[in-house]
């Protein structure tokens, strides 16, 4: 399967409203003109739409919770912007070479424990090398053993690689496209867009469910939003997992000092990807720790009904399993499958 960039323009096959409200949710021609009226909505008006979308769906009360390990830390090739584990920065990250594979097990094992229903692993690196690889094959093999869905995020993958993920129990891929194909190359360098929807192309192929969403904060427009989800609704399957991040801003990094973004942004951001990808689980993934509990909350009824969860997410600071359980506890939320 290719999973081929879109254009920025399409013949809408649905009608919309007055309001800018599609009359056909559930489609992949999404033109940027119908995305950014739904940005430019009352905000009351958007939260509703997006909130009847979801409750279409899913039920409105249950949330999807993964826990994410960083598997390997540090020195990695690439130039991210937003990333303190770029090898092009100096930032005081400290360098962590790939983990044993019972010190991930038991790390899954305690993510179960605390109402994780999926283990996500991730590796600081361009892609995985052979000897490196076969290392993760079996932490996946170890981790679905114990009952938890798995995901892994190791960078570019050709096809048999992917493939062998699958054979080793992989559920989800993670790979995002970060922002807009347009603003990509001011983000990142070093790897190209393309590069980005192939490996997306492989881990379709292979079977494999995929993880793909975005970074909310980077100096971009509403424009760049809209078409960063407009790449994802508009694929010929969707993501299953649709995260959507804060930026976290790190030290050292060039990013670190970019201005803080409206909340209100963020939270359009999640409403307008519920309703472009109906039937996606969007989560509610980094920067976190910068959310007060009322916009969390505003971002659950827009339609996230996934976050992670646990005190790091790869290395930055992540809300404890005991401030997420007591926020889920005000809210009257349940993870899913408890």
């Amino acid at each position: 399967m290719h999973v081929s960039n879109v254009p920025a323009t399409s013949t809408p096959s649905a009608t919309v409203s007055a309001a800018g409200m599609p009359a056909d949710e559930a489609r992949h021609t999404w033109t940027t003109e119908e995305i950014e009226a739904l940005f430019e909505l009352p905000f009351n008006d958007l939260l509703y739409r997006a909130a009847t979308v979801h409750r279409k769906h899913f039920d409105p009360n249950r949330v999807q919770v993964s826990r994410l390990l960083s598997i390997k830390t540090g020195r990695c090739p690439e130039d991210c912007k937003y990333c303190s584990q770029s090898a092009h920065y100096g930032t005081d990250v400290e360098k962590e070479d790939l983990a044993e594979v019972e010190t991930v097990l038991a790390a899954a094992k305690a993510a179960k424990e605390s109402g994780a229903t999926r283990f996500c692993m991730a590796a600081a690196w361009r892609g995985p090398a052979a000897r490196d690889f076969n290392h993760v094959l079996r932490m996946v093999e170890g981790v679905k053993a114990l009952g938890l869905e798995t995901c892994a995020s190791l960078g570019l993958l050709d096809g048999d690689q992917a493939h062998k993920l699958k054979d080793a129990g992989l559920d989800y891929y993670n790979h995002n496209i970060d922002t807009s194909p347009e603003k990509y190359e001011e983000v990142i360098t070093t790897r190209t867009f393309e590069n980005r929807m192939e490996t997306i192309g492989h881990v379709r192929d292979a079977g494999l469910k995929v993880c793909c969403g975005g970074i909310v904060g980077m100096g971009e427009q509403q424009i760049d939003r809209a078409r960063m989800l407009q790449t994802l609704a508009n694929m010929e399957m969707p993501p299953e997992s649709v995260p959507i991040n804060l930026l976290i801003k790190m030290k050292g990094t060039p990013l670190g000092d970019i201005p803080d973004t409206d909340p209100f942004d963020f939270i359009r951001t999640i409403a307008v990807a519920r309703i472009l990808m109906p039937t996606s689980h969007v989560r509610l993934s980094a920067g976190r720790m910068a959310m007060s509990d009322e916009m969390q909350a505003m971002c659950f009824f827009a339609g996230a009904n996934s976050m992670f969860c646990g005190e790091r997410l790869l290395t930055a600071g992540n809300p404890t399993v005991d401030k997420d359980q007591s926020l889920f506890g005000r809210l009257g939320l349940k993870p899913e499958g408890l």
